[in-house]
């Protein structure tokens, strides 16, 4: 049990100790009482709204009953004061050993220390990249993939059963345009001069589908109709693609748990079962959509198609679920894939990019219709990334003919760099990814930052060794105000991880690192001028234990967070 839990236990008792007493009605609901870091440190180590939030169900003042559950509070040995602040806020200051124990407990938690159970017994599926299967990966689809990759390791941490899904849009115009330009490279590799014509896919990593299908069916398709190789082609070529889409996704270190099929799932009939499904409850009915906005298009005509009520929840009007060639719309497919997915998960989550930001609000209208409103279901949209090298817009890649490649990048810098740096801001902020920048060793650049602190960590204790300095058994009370200052956000790394998880923002990990790191190098960069407060000190082996300990704490925790985030934690530097 983490410092943060025992004082909510701590609340939680003291606030049965006043219902037994009379002050407190029994039953309240105690949900949204906290226990956090007050705003200004200098007001103590720990508040909580206990006594702001059940005063009112409880027909008392809060400032009363702030006085009450403060006297209780302060029969802690934990607690050095408790003062009660404003209309009722409650601050407590603790005890120097309550942090040395918490340092105790990060050590012997180890690996361990941060996991929650506040996702226990809650499966979430958590769809993300998603590109469709028509060529590599390229960087526009990097952030989404580190986004959400990171997102499933932070839910797992905080106890959740995690489904990680890749949907594989194989259904669409786009695999017909991937199986014709198929077809330009086979015809390339049995001889003919081609030329790639205007609207296929130009990238030469269809040259080698192209000669997979020449070894195998020589010349039978070059003048046959597009009809009878069109069907081949695109299953073979989306085959290859998600080959190469694998792969690239392996350089992240993202591995999906299952790849849905479009095409397999309208061949199994799930729009039909998802569209009688809302007609059952006549959330889909035949009707007319307004004429357009403005000046009606001189082809438009009125044309009867089946709509969900959308409007029913907070859209701005109903959607069709297909088109007048009784072919599904993506809106359609989309609802019936929602539709399978929330049969094996309690939640859902997607990862789409901001360009998809219009149809946020059907797609959450049509999970809540379909689940009864039982299903959190949340889109998380990623904004897009911007290259450059020392300032200037990187050129785009020779070898894909039109985009940057997500293997060329992460060949270039590092996975590591790459999954850090797509952390550092807000995914729905923008973003400037500047190859120079990435890989400076500055306090400016984040990766750089944080590995550097775990890398002086390991140093220090190789250094320590050498010394002769053993790391036996550490007096706590060696660490001072100073010390104990960096303990305390220590202790805070379990409340982020729940936070994050909440929120569904992985970048909170990542922040929360930068500044761990942060207070590690100031507190390092105290003994330039002091020796005696350094974290070595070979005259003093008793002091030198205990900031060992102290510095084996920073550097478990930002291993537990850097693998949250899917980064590996180094011991050196180059």
């Amino acid at each position: 049990m983490t410092l943060y839990t025992r004082f909510a236990a701590h609340i939680d008792a003291a606030l049965d100790t006043l219902t037994t007493a009379g002050v407190l009605p029994a039953g309240l609901d105690r949900r949204n009482v906290t226990v956090e870091p007050p705003r200004d440190a200098s007001h103590g180590d720990l508040a909580t709204n206990a006594a702001m939030v059940l005063a009112k169900p409880a027909g008392v003042k809060p400032r009363d009953l702030a006085e009450q559950l403060a006297a209780e509070l302060t029969k802690l040995d934990d607690v050095a004061r408790v003062d009660v602040a404003g209309p009722g806020f409650i601050n407590m200051m603790l005890t120097d050993d309550s942090w040395r124990a918490e340092l105790a407990t990060v050590h012997a938690a180890r690996a361990d220390y941060g996991r929650s159970t506040t996702g226990e017994g809650i499966t979430v599926n958590i769809e993300y990249v998603s590109a469709n299967p028509t060529g590599p990966m390229h960087m526009g689809h990097c952030r989404g993939a580190v986004v959400g990759d990171a997102l499933a390791n932070l839910l797992e941490f905080a106890g959740n059963k995690v489904i990680r899904e890749y949907y594989v849009n194989d259904a669409g115009g786009q695999v017909d345009v991937l199986g014709r330009s198929a077809h330009v490279r086979y015809r390339e590799a049995l001889g003919e001069t081609v030329t790639i014509p205007e609207g296929l896919y130009p990238g030469d990593y269809l040259v080698p589908v192209g000669q997979a299908l020449a070894a195998e069916y020589d010349d039978r398709y070059v003048a046959a109709p597009e009809a009878e190789w069109l069907p081949l082609f695109r299953t073979r070529a989306v085959a290859a693609m998600l080959v190469l889409i694998r792969d690239d996704l392996a350089l992240l270190g993202i591995h999906h748990d299952l790849f849905s099929s479009e095409a397999e799932l309208q061949a199994a009939g799930k729009p039909e079962a998802a569209e009688a499904e809302l007609r059952a409850r006549d959330l889909v009915y035949d009707g007319v959509l307004e004429a357009p906005k403005g000046e009606t298009p001189d082809d438009w005509e009125p044309v009867e198609l089946p709509l969900f009520r959308s409007t029913q929840y907070g859209d701005d009007q109903d959607r069709p679920i297909k088109k007048s060639n009784g072919q599904w719309t993506y809106f359609g497919a989309d609802l019936a894939y929602h539709y399978q997915k929330a049969q094996s998960a309690d939640q859902l989550i997607d990862i789409w990019g901001a360009d998809h930001a219009g149809t946020v609000k059907r797609i959450v209208a049509a999970v809540a219709a379909l689940t009864g409103g039982k299903t959190r279901f949340d889109v998380k949209l990623i904004q897009m990334v911007r290259l450059l090298r020392a300032g200037e817009p990187v050129k785009m890649s020779k070898r894909s003919g039109n985009f940057v490649t997500l293997a060329d990048v992460v060949r270039e810098v590092g996975r590591d760099v790459v999954r850090f740096t797509m952390l550092t801001r807000r995914a729905d902020a923008q973003m400037d990814f500047d190859f120079a920048k990435v890989v400076e060793a500055s306090k400016d650049n984040p990766v750089f930052y944080v590995q550097y602190a775990h890398a002086r960590i390991a140093s220090l204790h190789r250094r320590a060794a050498e010394a002769g300095i053993a790391e036996g058994e550490a007096d706590l009370s060696r660490l001072g105000t100073e010390e104990l200052t960096l303990v305390k956000l220590l202790a805070q790394f379990p409340r982020m991880v729940e936070t994050a998880a909440s929120t569904r923002e992985p970048h909170r990990i990542a922040f929360y690192l930068y500044d761990l790191a942060g207070a590690f190098h100031a507190l390092w960069n105290v003994g330039n001028d002091r020796p005696d407060r350094r974290f070595l000190v070979v005259e003093d082996a008793d002091a030198t234990r205990a900031r060992l300990f102290l510095a084996a704490g920073v550097g478990q925790i930002i291993r537990n967070g850097l693998a949250i985030m899917g980064v590996e934690a180094v011991s050196e530097m180059n």
